[in-house]
């Protein structure tokens, strides 16, 4: 799960360089470099919460599979004892 975080820190950096093209302004200019950091870090940020929303949804579809898989099941066993009689 890691990927999700590697790819939106990758995004934030993607955006800043985008930014600095807009602006057509140099890429790597000595007073500007404390930029990529943080627009790094914002990206990695919302990769590890988009991760761990993916994480907590899974989760709660693990549980209703679960449950719906014993729905059946019962339903499965109550109709077969219904065509026994």
């Amino acid at each position: 799960m890691v990927h999700k975080v590697l790819f939106w820190g990758g995004f934030g950096l993607a955006v800043r360089v985008w930014q600095l093209g807009l602006e057509m302004r140099p890429f790597f200019n000595k007073e500007s470099l404390w930029a990529y950091p943080v627009f790094g870090g914002v990206g990695a940020s919302f990769g590890y919460w988009v991760q761990g929303v993916d994480q907590r949804q899974q989760k709660i579809l693990g549980a209703r599979r679960a449950s719906l898989l014993e729905k059946r099941a019962r339903r499965a066993e109550r109709e077969a004892a219904e065509a026994e009689e």
